[in-house]
């Protein structure tokens, strides 16, 4: 039989995280600028810490509680209503994809150095792989090289759309360490290195300017320029670096969405409250059938959604194979943010122009939705791919549709 009743523990994590979204974070959320952010941000912490929240996505030995992907599914979907939320329990990227490479792959000695203040709360982090000049999609194609000499690590590059970079305390950058030639399997060329932010030849150019929402540490332009790191710098084996990669980002990537779908969540939410407030020609809005299927069309995409997350989260857990399904819910998440925050607008009319509600500045978010950890087509490519695979495989694309039946 399946079964899809949500875990008790989980389910009493879930409430408790609903809980302090509604009654920490979103009643301070208008008051919220550039001029008070961090001391918002400090006061939030307190009392994640203090409600027993810390840390989810983290093993008790380091401050947390232990969740897996499915437990972080389920408190992400929560958190996305508000841009605080997540960074208020310490689980936002960057940060959050950081802790999970540093517990996959550090040395004991760079867990201690790197991970147990990131745990602490008491620094951030930035991963530094995309580079303006190439198509980082493929990142076969990346150019920041790393160069022996001597004991010491020499590297030289540009970085681009570093999110968190700026007033980050360390980077973990994707560096060439081999030149194989055009033959050489690029997932051996490259490797990842430490890379302390008072590194003089580490070099934050400045905070690029975009049309939606500044996260801490902005989207940064970064230069290093003889940035020279010991061997100790080295995180995993020379040339695992996109493999290790991988290892970051494919969770990553469900995390996002396991956010989106609560910022889509908060976006339907408003507009059927909408909906149901106003009237226009005699009834309310939601009588309207045009509304009523804006709002219905938005209800099928979250269903959707979150089974697609709370599916892949369970692979993860299971130690199945889950990158098809997590591209999969790449492209339908971010996409369905998008239209379910447009419909919303729609329906708030210029109230959901303005930004007396949050729905403009979802909007311009979600926009990104669709290019940060592998645009929509690049993971277009990916399916398709695997569904080849499978066909000729198998005789069926059933087993990369998800393989549920």
């Amino acid at each position: 039989m399946i079964d899809f009743t949500i875990p008790p523990d989980l389910a009493e994590i879930q409430s408790r995280v609903a809980a302090f979204v509604r009654d920490r974070v979103l009643p301070i959320e208008p008051e919220v600028d550039e001029s008070n952010f961090d001391q918002h941000l400090s006061r939030l912490q307190g009392a994640g810490r203090e409600d027993g929240l810390w840390n989810p996505h983290l093993p008790p030995e380091w401050g947390g509680l232990g969740l897996g992907a499915l437990g972080m599914a389920l408190v992400s979907q929560e958190l996305g209503a508000s841009g605080l939320a997540s960074l208020a329990l310490n689980c936002m990227a960057p940060d959050e994809g950081n802790m999970h490479l540093l517990l996959h792959a550090a040395t004991a000695g760079q867990q201690e150095r790197y991970l147990r203040p990131l745990a602490d709360g008491a620094t951030r982090s930035c991963f530094a792989m995309t580079e303006r000049d190439v198509g980082s999609s493929d990142p076969s194609q990346l150019r920041t090289s790393a160069k022996e000499d001597g004991d010491l690590w020499v590297l030289n590059g540009e970085k681009w759309f570093i999110s968190g970079a700026n007033g980050a305390a360390f980077a973990i950058v994707v560096a060439r360490t081999e030149d194989g030639g055009p033959d050489a399997d690029p997932r051996t060329q490259f490797t990842l290195f430490l890379v302390d932010a008072d590194n003089p030849g580490w070099r934050v150019v400045r905070e690029i300017p975009v049309m939606g929402t500044h996260g801490p540490g902005g989207h940064c332009e970064v230069r290093l320029d003889d940035c020279r790191v010991g061997p100790e710098a080295m995180l995993g084996e020379r040339g695992a670096g996109l493999k290790l990669a991988q290892v970051r980002l494919g969770p990553a990537r469900l995390a996002h969405a396991m956010r989106w779908i609560g910022t889509a969540q908060r976006a339907l939410d408003i507009a059927t409250e909408r909906a149901l407030g106003r009237e226009a020609f005699g009834k309310q809005l939601i009588r309207h059938e045009a509304v009523a299927w804006m709002l219905a069309d938005s209800a099928i995409e979250l269903y959707a959604a979150r089974l697609m997350v709370l599916h892949s989260a369970w692979k993860i857990d299971e130690g199945m194979e889950f990158r098809q399904e997590v591209s999969m819910v790449k492209v339908h998440v971010a996409e369905a943010l998008g239209r379910v925050v447009d419909r919303a607008i729609q329906i708030c009319g210029s109230l959901g122009y303005s930004s007396d509600l949050p729905l403009e500045g979802y909007y311009r978010d979600a926009r990104a939705a669709r290019i940060y950890d592998g645009p929509s087509e690049v993971h277009r490519m990916v399916i398709a791919r695997n569904l080849a695979n499978a066909m000729l495989g198998e005789g069926t694309t059933k087993p990369a549709t998800g393989g549920l039946a």
